[in-house]
């Protein structure tokens, strides 16, 4: 063989080596890029007949307890998802199976829902139970035209996670 055509030859490896090299070098830049992200919370998902909405955590860390003064504001946060209604219709919500084995409660309008956490992973409730209002008289007053659901993840009496769903009475739309 022919120096000039040893060359080539080793031209072609070296650069088949580099080549091989980069790819490895990307993959692996790729891999720490992505274990440097935080992972994305768990969704919380709001379906009526055939529609749905998905939303992320106004608040939530990692499955352990959101400091006090975070819970506050968290709290006071308004949905960015909403879905519309009819109060003959049912709502079902639905978490994460970690969230369900936590337990997690229900807030309308900032007012618990639900007695006790709830350990499945949905729950269904009617539309109407969501817009009904009382005067001060104690008669039943005009019913809202929206209402906001709050879903806490809780565990050993700490918030762990906080999700908003806005609900639109589809009635008065």
């Amino acid at each position: 063989m022919s120096k000039l055509a040893r060359q080539g030859r080793m031209s072609s490896q070296s650069r088949r080596g580099v080549r091989a090299a980069t790819a490895l070098g990307a993959v692996s830049l790729g891999l720490v890029a992505l274990s440097a992200c935080e992972q994305p919370s768990p969704m919380v998902t709001a379906t009526v007949g055939a529609d749905s909405v998905s939303t992320e955590a106004a608040c939530y860390n990692d499955g352990k307890a959101i400091p006090q003064d975070e819970v506050r504001k968290c709290l006071a946060k308004k949905a960015e998802k909403s879905i519309s209604v009819d109060t003959s219709e049912e709502l079902r919500l639905g978490v994460d199976p970690k969230t369900a084995e936590d337990g997690w409660l229900v807030l309308v309008d900032g007012k618990r829902a639900t007695p006790e956490p709830l350990k499945k992973t949905y729950f269904s409730f009617s539309g109407e139970a969501f817009f009904q209002e009382q005067s001060a008289s104690g008669q039943p007053a005009a019913p809202k035209k929206s209402a906001q659901v709050t879903l806490v993840q809780v565990s050993d009496g700490e918030f762990n996670g906080i999700w908003h769903v806005n609900l639109k009475n589809a009635a008065s739309e």
